[in-house]
């Protein structure tokens, strides 16, 4: 390995960097050394770079076209269209192209394991990977770092405590945290009986943690409540049809929860059709921001549904990705919680109102929305 200069170790070590990573970051291409981080921005703008340097932005100088790779476990599902306006936002303001989105349609792992591989061998720039298993992305990750590719995680990052890979950085929401906060919100409601939790792809690790947080939450409680994991399907239109048969099969239940965003719009449309509201249900809520969704919170099909901004999990990436790449490495990605907004009867209106990129539900660039800051739920 190279010899790295004193001012690139000084700067690793005030980043508390695992061995692993700080290892491959040093002896790979991410960190090269205390010159260029100095000087990246004025080698971006530089004679030599003027053929691989975009226009400038503002008062800042010329930068390289940077380009990066967003692998994706369902990349047509409707939850990551804000995703993909995030990334595709923080580019424009950037001044680089769109990032690549690519991975699986259907959650399967050995697509997006492939998608990874080849965006390395495109020698791209920087990568963000929904790590949805926690084995199968640390040999990709490890070569991507090898190689001095910047590797970031979003919306999904291995197992609880166990990120499964060396990347530097996680952005998006605390997913066990999340399924607990959703059991203890749903307690509030029902004290006893059945609740069932579906999950349209049990162990896949951007929902398995919410499941495993909601259950513990239940035990937690001491409550006779018994707690049940259902399998849903990462076809939308399949799982509805399980759910509604579970509900056909299960009258008396006394919740019906979900962690996923085609399971919760599927509750809410169950219990909408068979009026279980009438009957024994008292609480039924889930995650993400669908308008079937939405209707099923402004309808009162469903008591709630959590934000998880998925706009931030596509737009932050691209700021870490890139201010990485600009320092030569001195400004690390920094682990972000993207947060939990309960979105309630009482705040939904603003979500189904306001059009806006940041839920997906318009392909305007507005910055600034008609309405005022929505209340927490």
């Amino acid at each position: 390995m190279s010899k790295v200069h004193p001012k690139v170790e000084e700067a690793v070590e005030t980043l508390n960097m695992n061995a692993v990573s700080r290892r491959r970051l040093l002896s790979g291409t991410g960190m090269f050394s205390a010159s260029l981080a100095a000087g990246a921005l004025l080698s971006a703008c530089s004679d030599n770079d003027k053929s691989t340097s975009s226009s400038a932005i503002g008062n800042f100088p010329e930068t390289p076209k940077w380009k990066f790779s967003f692998v994706n476990h369902v990349t047509t599902n409707p939850f990551f269209t804000p995703t993909q306006y995030g990334m595709e936002d923080a580019a424009t303001l950037l001044g680089i192209e769109k990032p690549q989105w690519t991975g699986s349609q259907n959650s399967i792992v050995a697509e997006m394991v492939n998608a990874t591989n080849t965006a390395i061998s495109a020698k791209v720039d920087g990568l963000a990977i929904a790590v949805v298993d926690k084995d199968a992305f640390n040999a990709p990750v490890n070569q991507a770092l090898d190689a001095g590719i910047p590797v970031v995680s979003y919306n999904a990052d291995g197992a609880r405590g166990d990120p499964g890979t060396n990347r530097l950085a996680y952005i998006g929401q605390g997913l066990y945290e999340s399924g607990y906060s959703l059991g203890q919100r749903a307690l509030e409601l029902v004290s006893s009986g059945e609740v069932p939790g579906f999950i349209a792809t049990p162990g896949a690790l951007n929902i398995q943690p919410r499941i495993d947080g909601c259950a513990q939450a239940f035990k937690d409680s001491g409550k006779p409540i018994t707690f049940t994991p259902v399998a849903t399907n990462a076809d939308v239109t399949k799982g509805l049809s399980i759910i509604d048969a579970y509900a056909v099969g299960h009258p008396n239940v006394a919740g019906m929860l979900a962690v996923d965003a085609g399971s919760t719009s599927a509750v809410g449309q169950t219990v909408k059709k068979y009026n279980m509201r009438s009957k024994s249900l008292k609480v039924a809520g889930g995650f993400d921001l669908i308008p079937e969704s939405l209707a099923g919170v402004k309808e009162g099909n469903l008591d709630y549904t959590i934000d998880q901004q998925p706009y931030l999990q596509g737009f932050l990436p691209v700021l870490y990705l890139y201010f990485y790449k600009l320092s030569g490495g001195l400004l690390f990605p920094s682990e972000t919680n993207t947060g939990l907004l309960f979105v309630t009867k009482d705040n939904v209106d603003p979500y189904q109102n306001t059009k806006s990129r940041y839920e997906g539900s318009t392909t305007d660039k507005v910055l600034v929305p008609k309405t005022g800051p929505i209340a927490h739920g």
